[in-house]
């Protein structure tokens, strides 16, 4: 197995995917203020993401030729629907709420939609059930989230 298929890797690339969501929530949320539009903030950063996606996508392995020989389901494709609701709301909210508050929110979100997804397998994912161990270190992580919001 190489080193691009263990566990430390996958864990080091989505820490550093994790770094860029502050990242971008605070470009894209000073660039919606100077241009006096979240809506076109948002709309030149899927422009620009999706002309850097089909480069690579391009450059990768191309576009797939293999027939897909099962219908796969509508909602399938629906993923970005909740990457546009997620760019808008945090390109207008995090100029008025704070990067650092408008995350923490948005970390508190993902720990409950990952739990309920995980526990019942929903959505094609693997399923995870809840232990003991795992709640408690949700339950951690959430209060972690409240905390580092609070203002003294």
């Amino acid at each position: 197995m190489s080193f691009f298929q263990q566990p430390i890797f996958y864990a080091l690339l989505m820490s550093i995917a994790g770094v860029g969501i502050p990242v971008m929530a605070a470009l894209n949320g000073s660039l919606g203020t100077k241009l006096n539009s979240p809506a076109l903030a948002t709309t030149i950063l899927f422009i620009v993401g999706g002309l850097v996606s089909t480069i690579y996508l391009l450059l990768s392995k191309g576009i797939p030729t293999m027939p897909i020989h099962k219908p796969i389901p509508l909602f399938f494709y629906c993923g970005g629907l909740f990457v546009i609701f997620y760019i808008l709301s945090i390109t207008w909210v995090a100029p008025k709420f704070g990067v650092g508050n408008a995350i923490s929110f948005v970390l508190l979100g993902q720990l409950i939609s990952m739990v309920v997804i995980d526990q019942f397998g929903l959505l094609g994912a693997p399923r995870y059930s809840l232990s003991i161990q795992r709640l408690c270190g949700i339950a951690l992580m959430i209060v972690g989230v409240f905390l580092s919001v609070r203002r003294s």
